[in-house]
């Protein structure tokens, strides 16, 4: 959908309910939301009986309504929604909300009802936001036809939400009330029949009144088109939260290879959403929490900050989340100590984080000036200042005002950004949200737990969005695109055929073709044969079955290693080939190759996934890469750069720095190795289903592929 047929869908100036009836909560509801949320406009009531509905009058039909209208919101049985949007598409109502369920969710013969009316409004130029949705709230112009009662006031703000969940979007909205969020617009999805998430993505972008995006995803239905959005928002600086159900591994893993066991799918949707910018976080509360932050905040200008306490153990807490987050907690400069010496209680820790203790209770203005005297640290980007609004209104509530008003100059007039965090999660009391409102204090962030991951999440984003906006700024390499876009004929000529695997003796020999360093190999026919092989090679030798369609060989017994002469060779060359035969494998002999030793094993694969295209997973590997299962995944196309921030990624990374007298790894040349298996990969595009190496053998700047495995994607 284009961005005017959204906008138009969200911005109506007349209403008309379709199937609305006294009996139906729904129709209560959607009614007394537009009257209670002042929607400006005429709201007409369509009944088939044309009774009085909810004290006004009504019309039989669509096509009787007195005046032009904007948006249908359909709510009749199953049976009757094609004849009303017929009727609807009649009357010149270019927007539909489908409230009534019993389409695609329900089934097959459910899904054919769905089509149909895709079909009809697609031929009648009709918008449809569902079935099976509960509307939305445009808090922003005061647009509420939603199905669900909607608490008065509504508070209005800078957060967009969009749910692909019903049921939750008002407790999602109940949550941020409390914790004096504003939403511009919030959005329940339905079966997306027409109207689709990423559409909804793409007015929020677009739309001046929302500052962040929250997602409640189960699925996401164009992948393409939302990593597009993710990173066009990423680049403007619009972040988008997310959270992103169904960890569990349930769709199409079809790659033959250990790394088809280890890019589940849940952790391609990590790297999808890492590589888009999208923050992604575990809770309903955390999204909110979240996306408040950075409405407020916007990207922040580092990760070293200074927090205020007026407690030691919430000091302790934070230090210990801050190494969770990643967020640094530098000392004072000692002319700040020094200055904090001069406005706190003897007995006041002056360290960072600042604990002024329950003296406040005091001095009211310890707070207050203990900030004023850590704002100028040079150490510092930002300041965290820990502190609740009031809950309840004492009899009189001047002083508690004065002393707000007297905080919030003081918050504005800081050099460093200041953000306000309470000490656990709670609702802001409608006195706290007054007190708030009077005086203009900053949204508070809802406890430590959850606004020390709100800080983390929003320090990575604004990592990642400087470096997106800079990269957007530099001009694009032409050229170079257009080489990663178009395969290279040769590659795609000698791929394999659709559906078969190539194991070791020609995956190896392909990837050697395109660069890609490979150990030693020789194909030998008997064991003779492999016996001069191994002589004239060097001893000790690996001999292997040299037969595709077998996956993993030493699963079968079709590697044999350590072999230091010729009678050990010829049996070894007899034992591998008789167990490919008896796996049924169509043996083509064994391969002869040099003995490694020493050294870290990895595994490099490239999977294609389903829905998000090709994967890259690096990782520790050998016989124990499911056990450890210590990987990093890219989505393709990566660089050099991300390949290296994979490897330091890894949990195992200290390996690379020689620990115990063992030989350092040269980082930059398996980075190397491994942008050219990932550039092939890219080149050789919907051909390739899977290519891995387990293991790439790294001893000090030697980087060599001891084994290889190629799957050709089915069309």
């Amino acid at each position: 959908m284009g961005v005017d047929q959204v906008r138009q869908l969200f911005n109506p100036q007349s209403i008309a309910l379709v199937g609305a009836t006294d009996k139906s909560r729904w129709s209560w509801s959607i009614y007394g939301n537009l009257k209670l949320h002042g929607f400006a406009g005429p709201v007409y009531l369509v009944n088939p009986r044309g009774v009085p509905v909810h004290g006004e009058p009504s019309y039989q039909r669509v096509t009787d309504l007195p005046g032009p209208v904007d948006l249908a919101f359909v709510m009749v049985p199953t049976s009757a929604v094609l004849d009303v949007l017929g009727e609807v598409a009649d009357a010149g109502i270019p927007s539909v909300v489908l409230l009534t369920s019993g389409f695609a969710e329900v089934g097959a013969d459910g899904a054919e009802h769905e089509r149909q009316v895709t079909d009809l409004a697609r031929r009648r130029g009709l918008t449809i936001l569902g079935p099976n949705g509960n509307g939305f709230i445009n808090a922003a112009a005061g647009i509420t036809p939603y199905g669900l009662p909607i608490d008065n006031p509504l508070l209005r703000g800078p957060v967009g939400v969009v749910l692909q969940s019903g049921a939750l979007a008002s407790a999602v909205l109940t949550f941020a009330q409390s914790r004096n969020v504003g939403v511009s617009l919030l959005v329940s999805m339905g079966n997306e029949s027409m109207v689709s998430m990423t559409d909804v993505m793409r007015y929020l972008i677009d739309d001046d009144a929302t500052r962040v995006v929250a997602l409640f995803i189960e699925s996401v239905r164009h992948p393409e088109e939302f990593v597009a959005l993710a990173r066009e928002a990423l680049v403007k600086g619009k972040p988008v939260v997310a959270i992103k159900v169904g960890r569990s591994q349930t769709g199409a893993r079809v790659a033959k290879a250990h790394t088809g066991s280890l890019v589940g799918d849940d952790a391609v949707v990590d790297a999808v959403f890492r590589r888009s910018g999208v923050i992604r976080v575990d809770s309903l509360e955390d999204l909110i929490i979240t996306a408040g932050l950075l409405a407020e905040t916007g990207p922040l200008p580092g990760n070293r900050f200074g927090f205020v306490t007026a407690s030691g153990g919430a000091s302790e807490i934070i230090a210990d989340r801050a190494e969770d987050e990643g967020i640094e907690v530098p000392e004072f400069a000692p002319e700040t100590v020094e200055r904090l010496r001069k406005v706190v209680p003897p007995f006041a820790a002056t360290q960072n984080p600042v604990d002024v203790t329950g003296y406040i209770l005091i001095n009211r203005d310890l707070m207050r000036n203990a900030l004023a005297a850590v704002q100028d640290d040079p150490s510092l980007d930002a300041l965290v200042l820990v502190s609740d609004l009031p809950r309840t209104a004492p009899p009189d509530p001047a002083p508690v005002v004065e002393m707000f008003q007297q905080s919030s100059e003081v918050l504005r007039h800081t050099t460093r950004p200041v953000i306000v965090m309470g000490n656990t999660l709670t609702d802001i009391t409608p006195f706290g949200r007054d007190v708030a409102s009077q005086t203009g204090y900053p949204g508070v962030l809802g406890g430590i737990q959850h606004g020390m991951t709100a800080l983390g999440h929003a320090v990575r984003w604004s990592v990642l969005h400087r470096a997106a906006a800079q990269e957007a700024a530099r001009p694009a390499d032409g050229a170079a695109q257009l080489r990663q876009a178009e395969p290279q004929q040769a590659e795609l000529l000698s791929a394999g055929q659709p559906g078969s695997s190539w194991s070791e003796h020609r995956a190896a020999r392909f990837l050697a073709a395109h660069g890609i360093p490979v150990v030693p190999s020789a194909l030998v026919a008997s064991p003779e044969q492999a016996a001069d092989t191994a002589a004239a090679v060097g001893y000790p030798v690996v001999v292997k079955l040299a037969a595709d369609g077998i996956e993993h060989k030493s699963d079968i017994g079709g590697v044999k290693i350590g072999l230091t002469n010729a009678e050990q060779v010829r049996a070894a060359y007899a034992d591998v080939t008789a167990a490919g035969r008896a796996a049924g494998a169509g043996v083509q002999g064994a391969l002869v190759q040099p003995q490694r030793s020493g050294g870290i094993e990895l595994l490099v694969g490239v999977v294609t996934d389903p829905a998000w295209g090709q994967v890259l997973a690096v990782g520790l590997g050998g016989i124990w890469v499911e056990i450890l299962a210590d990987t990093a995944l890219e989505v393709l196309p990566v660089g050099r750069t991300q390949v290296l921030r994979a490897l330091r990624g890894l949990r195992g990374a200290r390996l690379f720095d020689g620990p115990r007298g063992t030989e350092k790894a040269d980082l930059d040349a398996v980075a190397d190795a491994i942008t050219a298996m990932a550039d092939l990969a890219v080149r050789l595009g919907d051909r390739l289903e899977a290519l891995e190496v387990n293991p790439l053998l790294v001893r000090g700047s030697q980087v060599e592929a001891l084994d290889a495995l190629i799957t050709w994607r089915q069309p």
